[in-house]
Parts: C-alpha cells; structure tokens; sequence
C-alpha cells in the first residue's frame, strides 16, 4: 500500500475533517497486508490515525483509516446510536463497534449501510438510506442525502478541495507525517 493510495483516498481524515476512509488495495498474502498496515500505524499513530483490515478476500484488503478519538465521539451521538442498535450493535465502544462491523461485513455479500457512521456521514442520511433502500433521496454526492442538502454540498466541496490539495502537495513532495493533522 502507498503513501499515495492514502492520500488520495484518504485526504479529509487526514486532515482532520472527516471521521474516517474507506479503500481497497491489493496484497500478495494477508501477511503483507498485517506487514503495511503497521508501517501506517507506526507513521501515523501519534497523529491520532488508525489503519485497520476491515475484511480481506482474494489478494485485496478492505481498509478502514479512521481518527478513533473521533469515531468514539461520534459514538456518543444519540442518532447514531440508534442507527447502530437497530442494525444489531450491543456495546457503544469503538472497538466493539468496528468488530461487529468486520463481523457483518463478513458474514454478508455487500457493505452493511451503516458503514457510513463510520466515516463521517450525518445519522439522517445513513438512517434516511436504509430506510429509504438507496432511493428517494434529495441529492448525491460522495453519499446519498436525506437531510440537509446544502451543509452536505459544501462538504463534498471540502472534501474534494482537500483532496485535490493533498495529492498536489504529495506529489511536490510532502510526506504522509507532514500531511497528517494531529488530532
């Protein structure tokens, strides 16, 4: 897995302003995939970044690069805790959290909607998309919204930008530490 795979994946969580990513990337065994991902965590650990396998099947692993301080504050959001205790969530801890997670997206072909808490989304689009299955929503972007359409534009435009940035700035040289915002 490259520094440039997260940047350009990964450019609003490590910059701060988003919860966490979601990418895939290939891997010769599962022992390479275990062998990048603690390159990460040791580059990126003391910025408040996380990396962590959330399934891996046929040479590709599913990452999840997430700020765990903001993932357990997002967790004490009461909209999204009922979000997760209707999808069958029992413990409110982010650990417990991302194992359920990795346990349903194990035991089921595709991505459990909730997926989106996990990244950042806003609780009324991720509810409004399971209870809507995907359809009768009011725009699209880097997610289906349900609710508030403006606030969701101007974020798609933050994490766009921030994206571009990132790659620009990584390609004229800056490191994946330099570009990582503690946090």
């Amino acid at each position: 897995m490259t520094d440039r795979l997260l940047v350009s994946h990964c450019a609003p969580t490590l910059a701060g302003l988003k919860t966490g990513s979601l990418f895939t990337a290939s891997f010769e065994t599962g022992e390479h995939l275990r062998r990048s991902l603690r390159r990460v965590n040791k580059l990126l650990g003391e910025k408040g970044v996380r990396a962590v396998p959330l399934r891996y099947q046929k040479g590709r692993g599913l990452i999840y690069l997430y700020r765990p301080g903001q993932l357990s504050r997002d967790l004490r959001n009461p909209q999204v805790w009922e979000v997760l205790r209707a999808c069958g969530y029992r413990k409110r801890s982010a650990g417990a959290c991302l194992a359920c997670l990795m346990k349903r997206l194990k035991e089921g072909e595709g991505f459990p909607h909730e997926i989106g808490l996990f990244l950042g989304y806003p609780p009324e689009d991720v509810a409004g998309f399971i209870e809507n299955r995907a359809e009768h929503y009011k725009c699209s972007g880097l997610w289906k919204v349900y609710g508030d359409v403006e606030a969701a534009r101007r974020r798609f435009d933050l994490y766009r930008e921030c994206t571009r940035v990132y790659c620009r700035r990584w390609e004229t040289g800056a490191g994946i530490q330099g570009l990582t915002v503690t946090g």
